[in-house]
């Protein structure tokens, strides 16, 4: 037969549960406004009970209250604490009034910031294809050789239509959908080899060596597609920017409870001034080599926040040597 006490025990195990569970959704639930407040009250509060309690420096003990004045000052205290508790409520609730219109106008500047982005970068694809399929229909006296010229070019178009839709849509379920997206153990070492496999071609031609420091069985617990997108961007970013000829390395240390990547080249880098936003949605350096070279302007955006939905950090910087030097974290 169990103990006595093992179902007081148990109780009170579930009620510390209970509460531990409750903090952190109360904490999500208050605004910055009631948490001012709450701390206001409870720090007033504090004071006036010691106040109250030991009011005379030379009381050692709590002791009840004998003098009609020490009853006074207690009321005068609860009064002087709800006129205070009121106005410091009113207070607060239009700090959260003006801190949710800030956020609400902030969110919708960006959001038609981003619209007006995407409405920009579709234009250009969907006006080129528009003109080579009216071209292809309105001569009919094309000869095959043009006309599969057209064709070709609308297809390179439509593909990189294709790829600024997944970006975008990747992006947005980052943004909209995290609880959505499955987590699996992922092996990087193999990941990473497989895409050295198929940017082989593309460094080639630009006469660029990537080399691969990653450590093998390097497994972390993650999504496959957004890993997959972190280090793929970033080789891709290399090969289009970073300059014909030049070398990329890639690095991990294993830290207690993530791994650190580094992936740095050699190449002509980019001005200081340019680093803290090269990872906002369709910021770009020099706009008409970017869309030269095929890029959406969401390449180093899904990077970012990737490895945050993974519960690290990013940085990035200028290395003496020349080049970009890319650091970042993913929890294992």
């Amino acid at each position: 037969m169990p103990p006595a006490w093992s179902p007081a025990r148990g109780m009170a195990t579930r009620l510390k549960g209970k509460v531990n569970d409750w903090l952190p959704t109360m904490k999500k639930k208050l605004s910055e406004g009631r948490k001012m407040w709450l701390s206001v009250m409870a720090i007033f509060l504090a004071y006036a009970v010691v106040f109250i309690l030991f009011e005379d420096y030379d009381r050692k003990h709590l002791m009840p209250f004998d003098e009609v004045s020490d009853w006074h000052l207690l009321l005068f205290s609860l009064v002087v604490m709800a006129g205070l508790g009121f106005l410091l409520f009113r207070y607060a609730k239009r700090m959260d009034e003006r801190i949710s219109r800030e956020q609400a106008e902030k969110e919708n500047r960006m959001r038609r910031e981003l619209t007006q982005n995407i409405a920009h970068e579709l234009k250009t694809p969907v006006a080129s294809i528009l003109g080579y399929t009216d071209t292809i229909l309105d001569s009919p006296q094309m000869t095959d050789e043009v006309k599969n010229q057209f064709i070709v070019r609308t297809n390179a178009q439509a593909r990189r239509l294709t790829t600024l839709l997944q970006d975008i849509s990747t992006l947005n379920r980052m943004d909209y959908a995290k609880s959505m997206i499955t987590m699996e153990r992922v092996d990087v070492s193999v990941l990473f080899a497989d895409i050295m496999q198929e940017t082989a071609i593309a460094l080639k031609d630009r006469q660029m060596a990537l080399h691969n420091y990653l450590p093998q069985g390097i497994i972390i617990q993650g999504n496959y597609s957004l890993i997959y997108s972190i280090f793929r961007n970033l080789v891709d970013n290399a090969i289009n920017y970073a300059g014909q000829g030049t070398t990329v390395e890639v690095a991990a240390e294993q830290q207690p409870d993530a791994w650190r990547f580094t992936f740095k080249d050699n190449g002509i880098g980019i001005p200081a001034k340019h680093l803290p936003r090269i990872f906002e949605r369709f910021y770009r350096i020099d706009k008409g080599r970017s869309r030269e070279m095929g890029g959406t302007g969401l390449g180093l955006a899904i990077v970012k926040n990737a490895v945050l939905l993974h519960g690290g950090n990013i940085t990035v910087s200028t290395p003496d040597s020349g080049g970009l030097a890319f650091e970042f974290t993913i929890n294992k």
